[in-house]
């Protein structure tokens, strides 16, 4: 263990030191958007914002290979595409008549497809692998400030807006009479956990990056009712899982991404196990 520590923060492969980072970095943003999520229910919704950052990945790719646009970056092209996706759901979720679930479902496949068909057209090879799984050697110094900035943006909102989420999270009709703008607190989450997801697609990957928002608030649900409680243990949680999910997938030389979801799926059933063996006990 003290080998794969030193290797991390003084050996020859910065992209692990840039990883272990990163994910430490990001954890912040998921414990505490984690929460939201879980608390108001919106699972699905992040499920579909997080397929469609393929698309703007997809796209991203497509233009910056084939007109030289140097600029537009994959992280760029899904940041557009969560906040888009995001606000579209929004709207989908307030305002339409037709079945929620259907669109939400049809906006994810969507989003999934239309980055595939960018990809297909790319010139050259594309590594879809790492964008669906995660790649730790995607990760690059640039990213630590990226995700500081990131980490800042969604950060803030949350601190600013705490009392009014947490109105909207556990009950928005009452909040929508006390005078909160409901509807724009809802799309505040939305945005901000759309930016979570885009913060650890490297690490994790989209398929999986669900998994990290909502399991560790999901286990730190488990123990505690508070949701500033929830929010600090979501972030230890998110700490460990991430950290101990790159050491350990370092050591046995397999995925970074799968292994911090096992680890973390791990601790989820261990928690509802521990929850159904006290709550027997206690009848």
């Amino acid at each position: 263990m003290t080998e794969l520590w030193h290797e991390i923060f003084y050996g020859s492969l910065p992209f692990l030191r840039y990883a272990f980072i990163v994910g430490l970095l990001a954890s912040v943003a998921f414990g505490i958007i984690g929460t939201f999520v879980v608390t108001r229910r919106i699972t699905s919704l992040a499920g579909a914002i997080a397929h469609c950052v393929l698309g703007g990945i997809g796209a991203a790719m497509f233009f910056r290979v084939e007109y030289r646009l140097n600029w537009c970056q994959p992280l760029f092209g899904a940041i557009v595409a969560a906040v888009i996706a995001a606000l579209v759901i929004g709207f989908v979720s307030l305002y339409a008549r037709q079945r929620e679930d259907t669109i939400i479902g049809a906006i994810w496949a969507i989003g999934m497809a239309t980055g595939l068909l960018f990809l297909a057209r790319t010139p050259g090879e594309v590594d879809l692998h790492s964008y669906l799984f995660g790649n730790i050697l995607l990760i690059a110094q640039e990213d630590i400030y990226v995700t500081l900035i990131l980490d800042a943006v969604i950060i803030l909102p949350a601190i600013l807006l705490f009392n009014n989420i947490l109105g909207v999270c556990f009950d928005s009709d009452f909040s929508e009479l006390r005078g909160v703008r409901v509807k724009l607190i809802y799309f505040v989450i939305l945005i901000m956990t759309a930016l979570t997801i885009v913060l650890m697609v490297n690490i994790v990957g989209i398929i999986m990056v669900i998994a990290m928002l909502t399991l560790p608030a999901a286990v730190a649900g488990q123990f505690t009712r508070r949701l500033w409680s929830m929010m600090l243990w979501s972030v230890i949680l998110s700490v460990l899982f991430t950290s101990s999910g790159l050491m350990l997938s370092y050591k046995i030389e397999m995925p970074s991404g799968p292994t911090i979801v096992v680890i973390a799926g791990v601790c989820y059933l261990g928690a509802l196990i521990y929850r159904k063996v006290q709550s027997l006990r206690i009848k």
